[in-house]
């Protein structure tokens, strides 16, 4: 299985504890599952890391080559600028289209109103979580 995680679950895997946290772990240590992540997604990750979450350099960097080391890395697909209401998710939409992905697991209502984007299923995390545990 091929996963998309949005920049919003790998945040809340990699700095909080609870379900995304857990969901990350689960992913990251199932032979049948490939997390499928792009440059963009680990970019805006790092960007939000050190934000949002105030984590230091050090650790902002530790934690995205811990990714990188750990996922597959993909070019975005060229999406279009009207596929959905924020242009930021244009480049999760297109890693989600170039990944070949089973689903694009987000928070982001503005992903998740779309439901599904040229064949891959966009849900929650918690929707995740029922159908893989």
């Amino acid at each position: 299985m091929r996963i998309v995680l949005d920049t919003n679950v790998l945040l809340s895997g990699v700095f909080t504890r609870g379900l995304c946290e857990a969901l990350l772990d689960a992913c990251l240590g199932c032979e049948e599952c490939t997390v499928v992540l792009s440059e963009p997604i680990l970019h805006e990750f790092a960007r939000h890391a050190a934000k949002e979450f105030g984590a230091p350099a050090g650790e902002v960097r530790g934690a995205v080559e811990f990714l990188r080391s750990h996922v597959s890395l993909v070019e975005p697909a060229k999406v279009s600028p009207d596929a959905c209401r924020d242009a930021n998710d244009l480049a999760v939409l297109g890693t989600a289209v170039a990944a070949a992905a089973d689903c694009l697991v987000t928070g982001d209502s503005d992903l998740l109103d779309l439901r599904e984007f040229r064949g891959v299923p966009i849900i929650s995390p918690r929707t995740f979580h029922y159908r893989v545990a």
